[in-house]
């Protein structure tokens, strides 16, 4: 039988470092991993096309509105653009904010039936926009309208998105299109 020391040494049950670091970064860099994609995905939201009803809009194929349509930029300010559903209207374009109602552009559209001689306009970087509030019908928008460019074009801003879509709408019609000359409606009972 052979001999065996009464006094062998106990087993060390210490855990190696390696071991003890992997098991500790795993759940770390899974944590971190939940907390990126929550980040992410709070800052790209998921978009659905805008839906866009029909407006007259009889110049919308006109060589002016498909002047416009190429010059107008990707991003309004913090506004990104957005898909149109099918079946989109010739010559729109929308842009989409985190959250909230899209800015929308029509190009083509019928002069407002508000704008006559004594309509008071806005000039925006050499633009001349004319103004109907949507709040007389309830609604939390107003239409500007572009009124100096040989087309008319609508677009539509929700109420505190600031100055910067006209403003950037501006500088793409004025590298689009020529200023032309004022065309109201006469002043009723002229």
């Amino acid at each position: 039988m052979p001999e065996t020391d009464a006094f062998e040494p106990e087993q060390d049950h210490r855990r190696h470092p390696a071991v003890i670091a992997t098991a500790v970064a795993i759940p770390v860099a899974l944590v971190v991993a939940v907390l990126v994609a929550a980040f992410l995905a709070g800052r790209d939201p998921i978009r659905e096309p805008v839906s866009l009803g029909t407006v007259p809009a009889p110049a919308s194929e006109s060589p002016e509105c498909d002047k416009l349509m190429a010059a107008l930029p990707d991003n309004l300010g913090d506004l990104e653009r957005a898909e149109l559903a099918e079946p989109a209207p010739e010559s729109a374009a929308a842009w989409q904010p985190s959250e909230g109602e899209p800015v929308v552009l029509r190009c083509g559209v019928d002069r407002p039936v508000e704008f006559d001689q004594a309509a008071p306009l806005q000039v925006i970087d050499g633009v001349q926009w004319f103004e109907v509030s949507g709040a007389e019908m309830g609604l939390e928008s107003s239409t500007w309208y572009l009124v100096d460019r040989g087309v008319y074009v609508a677009v539509t801003i929700p109420n505190g998105s600031g100055p910067t879509p006209l403003q950037e709408m501006s500088e793409a019609a004025s590298k689009a299109l020529e200023a032309r000359p004022l065309d109201p409606a006469p002043l009723p009972g002229s």
